[in-house]
């Protein structure tokens, strides 16, 4: 049984079909990633999948239980995260700071118990700052716990914003271009991490533009051209397809020698 199923989603905004009937599955503890030319939807998804757009048609299961046009809350709560493009962290909070509060959205407490910090309150707030540490050192930033997130490098951000992410308890991460603004130093190095994210047993649905991070990091790869998936496979299958060619990698030689 697939972690994530979608079958058959279709979304329009207007006249504008933005996905069309696009199915697509993930399996625990795989990467797979989403690709295509500007346009062709990948955000789009992210936002469906994400309870931000509502589908017209199809289904989506997450471990089996439909979980489409759900608010964003829910959705967190039944085990799906996301990090963005643009870094959105709390930069003027220290780095456990900005963990604990996604493992906020899973709290066990209410607002007059947090008012009267009673020792559920307690009792949890210590089961939430020892788990962040314990996520701090899997993504190696223990020694940065107590820096401010604005004094983070580049790299080390995109890292506490995963662990953020992985703070809310996620089976299922969502990685929107993780890449994004990266020399080819730190791309190798967040290449590393989300395999070790992989091999920790985390499922990552990852959209990214640098090739040489998906070609390297994906069990499977789905490309998207104008809101339908145009090919999809293994990333030597992907990558010598005359489509996906055509659409997106520019040209046969370019493509294999990603």
């Amino acid at each position: 049984m697939a972690l994530l199923e979608i079958d058959g989603i279709g979304l329009s905004f207007g006249g504008l079909r933005a996905v069309d009937n696009v199915s697509l599955y993930v399996n625990q503890a795989e990467v797979v990633s989403l690709i295509g030319p500007n346009g062709a939807g990948k955000t789009t998804i992210f936002n469906i999948l994400t309870g931000i757009y509502k589908i017209d048609t199809g289904k989506i299961l997450f471990e089996d239980k439909p979980i489409h046009n759900q608010i964003p809350q829910d959705i967190v709560k039944a085990g799906i995260a996301r990090t963005f493009q643009n870094i959105r962290l709390f930069r003027n909070m220290r780095v456990i700071e900005n963990v604990l509060v996604g493992s906020h959205i899973t709290a066990h407490y209410g607002l007059l118990e947090t008012i009267f910090r009673t020792s559920r309150f307690k009792q949890a707030e210590t089961e939430n700052t020892v788990n962040a540490v314990h996520l701090l050192k899997d993504v190696g930033l223990l020694n940065r716990l107590h820096d401010y997130a604005a004094n983070l490098p580049y790299g080390e951000q995109r890292k506490l914003e995963i662990a953020r992410a992985l703070a809310t308890g996620a089976r299922l991460i969502l990685l929107d271009e993780p890449a994004a603004g990266m020399n080819p130093q730190e791309s190798a190095e967040l290449l590393r991490f989300v395999l070790s994210l992989r091999d920790k047993g985390y499922t990552i649905l990852m959209i990214e533009h640098d090739m040489n991070v998906v070609m390297n990091i994906s069990d499977r790869i789905y490309v998207l051209d104008y809101g339908k998936v145009i090919s999809q496979g293994l990333p030597s299958q992907v990558a010598n397809d005359p489509k996906v060619i055509e659409a997106y990698l520019g040209s046969a030689p370019n493509a294999q020698n990603k």
